[in-house]
């Protein structure tokens, strides 16, 4: 056989390179190709041969909503991921442009063009992120074939009762046969569910910073789920890319911007899963803030011990819950999080301390809101999805200073 018919033979059993979930036998199949390939081959094409059969077998990756704020960080974090390539990109405003056109900071990455989502091409991919805004989103997943594994970044498919989604989001929904499918994707928290899922809905980024602390407690009954107050801030990526008054740097610099008072509309995701936690309704008290900073989150969490719990118990069950968790990491007593140790990264720091008033706890936790709010957690949801590693291509440190 010859070294294109070899390499032929390898492209063509598909099976082998998709199949992670089996690694001795994907381990196997590899290494019966490579001999195949070295009895048919020099040394130098055996190389060239061995480069193109890796990136053949890595799982075709479409991202829609490719010009927003998340679907850029999408593409920076897949840069190196062992297992994806990048092969669709949609963008409506943008179609036609490179990425480097409208994120010169991709201008190296070797990516297709983007397209309008009504021309994207399916056939192509095995598995997309959906980047675009809520309302647009339920009829172009709807609309996608059912081999597709999707995680979804944005807020259609979060919220299980299609009743409180219409309330909040003031529109019907328009995809309840999904919904009813959809897993919602707290990767610490539901991974059993994540693995098996085919659509994911990517939790908010306030609702992550303030689920993966407060769940866990709830759930061992240490702290009250009554008189809840959080308060929450996030650099101003997290209002997304359009231009909008509000958010110009005038608006926003050298100052505080409170929105969304009592009716943010993270407020029933929050809710929900909570109430989920301690089997019963949860209501808090909820004011989000814009920072001027580009990206970063941090929700400082004021709540009530359970009668006879301690700061030490709190301390020690989290600890516990998240000993062995790549992500999720309690500091040492007395250490404050801060935005700045989790910039560009998928980590969230999280420690709590005693209240002035006895008897309640304040717990601060800091995120990135591009990473682990949005995107890097969807990449950690989809590596599950595909049988893959959870932390792959999501390890590089945080960005400091």
């Amino acid at each position: 056989m010859g070294s294109l018919a070899s390499l032929h033979s390898i492209c063509s059993i598909r099976g082998c390179f998709v199949k992670y979930q089996d690694e001795v036998k994907n381990s196997m199949v590899k290494k019966h190709c490579i001999r195949a390939s070295v009895a048919t081959s020099t040394p130098q094409n055996f190389q060239i041969e061995e480069n193109k059969a890796q990136k053949l077998e890595k799982l075709r990756i479409g991202v829609l909503g490719a010009s927003g704020y998340t679907g850029s960080e999408i593409i920076r974090l897949l840069a190196n991921h062992p297992n994806y390539q990048i092969t669709l990109m949609t963008a409506d405003r943008k179609a036609g442009q490179s990425i480097g056109s409208v994120f010169p900071h991709l201008v190296k990455q070797d990516l297709p063009d983007m397209v309008a989502v009504k021309d994207a091409d399916f056939s192509t991919v095995d598995a997309v992120f959906c980047c675009l805004p809520h309302g647009t989103t339920q009829e172009i997943i709807k609309s996608l074939p059912s081999s597709l594994k999707i995680v979804d970044l944005s807020a259609d498919f979060r919220l299980r009762d299609v009743n409180e989604y219409k309330e909040w989001y003031g529109q019907p929904h328009s995809a309840q046969e999904l919904q009813k499918e959809a897993v919602y994707g707290l990767t610490e928290i539901s991974r059993t569910e994540i693995k098996s899922a085919r659509l994911v809905a990517n939790p908010g980024c306030y609702p992550t910073s303030i689920q993966l602390p407060l769940i866990p407690l709830i759930k061992a009954n240490l702290i009250q789920v009554k008189n809840i107050i959080i308060d929450s801030k996030s650099g101003v990526s997290g209002a997304g890319r359009g231009a909008k008054e509000a958010n110009l740097y005038t608006e926003i610099a050298e100052g505080i911007h409170s929105y969304g008072v009592t009716r943010h509309r993270h407020v029933p995701e929050i809710e929900q899963g909570l109430s989920e936690a301690v089997k019963s309704k949860v209501t808090v008290s909820f004011t989000p803030h814009l920072m001027p900073m580009s990206r970063g989150m941090q929700s400082t969490i004021y709540v009530e011990m359970a009668s006879g719990a301690s700061i030490e118990d709190l301390r020690q069950h989290l600890g516990q819950f998240y000993e062995k968790e790549e992500f999720v990491v309690l500091l040492e007593k007395g250490q404050v999080p801060h935005t700045r140790h989790v910039r560009g990264s998928n980590y969230c720091l999280i420690n709590v301390f005693p209240d002035r008033i006895p008897g309640r706890a304040i717990i601060i936790s800091v995120i990135d809101n591009l990473v682990k709010g949005a995107s890097g957690q969807a990449l950690q949801n989809l590596n599950l999805m595909m049988g893959i590693p959870e932390n792959t291509g999501l390890l590089s440190p945080p960005l400091f200073p």
